[in-house]
């Protein structure tokens, strides 16, 4: 009887997982079908939404001759400069504020309001302060993430059990040990979901900063595109994007389930 109660248990979350993922692919074939009629039986314009098949053909041509390597290249290193940046601060800061209810007092409140405001809006005092280059790009994503992981390092580190930290001060832990012991792994989950916010809105505010004002990378290619009218292959760089963030997110999502198992 016990084997048969703790069964279906133990199947279920392969069950969800298989569920989930079958949703997923049946929303991706769903929005593909719908593109497919909108083309060809309701007439919409290519000028608007150009034929499904004809953005394929485009983005294998894209891929075939890589002329997207350099434009990749450029997004990713801004990308990642900017993410970075953030991180270091964003920990660094969080936890030393974490550390004094006082300073927490002052400071969530304050960085919470500043990052309700569209940081975006400050482009153009970006580049005028570092031009069209990478550097104003690297600025404002670096900006923009440090404040979601500097508020999740705060509220992570804010919230280790006091008691907790109280018991391993009695038995003579160092600051060291009580950091590696006792506050890492109490703020971890939630330091952990920062750092996850903080690469989304990083890679984000990088790919469209660069569509609004940028001499390179994978934004400036697609506002190109459309303004030169090449509509089929400003698509297909646009589902050549949706896919690199798709393998980002998964690797991060990857990288965060194997920390907090540890």
């Amino acid at each position: 009887m016990n084997g048969d109660l703790r069964e279906p248990s133990a199947r279920e979350p392969l069950a969800i997982r298989l569920a989930s993922h079958g949703v997923q692919v049946a929303f991706i074939f769903g929005v593909l079908f719908l593109w497919f009629l909108a083309t060809n039986i309701w007439r919409v314009s290519s000028i608007l939404l150009p034929n499904p098949v004809d953005v394929w053909r485009q983005l294998i041509e894209v891929i075939r001759t890589g002329e997207f390597v350099r434009d990749l290249r450029i997004t990713l290193g801004e990308f990642a400069a900017a993410f970075v940046i953030a991180t270091i601060l964003g920990v660094a800061i969080g936890y030393v504020i974490s550390r004094s209810r006082y300073l927490i007092q002052v400071f969530e409140p304050l960085f919470a309001a500043i990052y309700a405001i569209p940081i975006i809006l400050f482009l153009p005092l970006y580049v005028m302060v570092w031009g069209l280059g990478p550097p104003s790009k690297i600025a404002l994503g670096a900006t923009i993430s440090f404040f979601p992981i500097v508020l999740n390092t705060v509220v992570g580190f804010g919230n280790v059990d006091r008691a907790l930290i109280a018991a391993a001060r009695s038995m003579g832990a160092s600051n060291l040990q009580m950091f590696r012991h006792v506050l890492l792994p109490g703020a971890l989950p939630v330091v952990l979901a920062g750092l996850r916010m903080g690469f989304t809105v990083a890679l984000l505010s990088v790919i469209g900063s660069e569509t609004i004002a940028s001499l390179a990378g994978l934004g400036h290619r697609i506002v190109n595109l459309a303004e030169n009218m090449e509509m089929a292959r400003m698509f297909a760089y646009i589902v050549f994007v949706i896919a690199i963030v798709a393998v980002l997110n998964a690797a991060i999502s990857t990288i965060e389930a194997y920390a907090r198992w540890q």
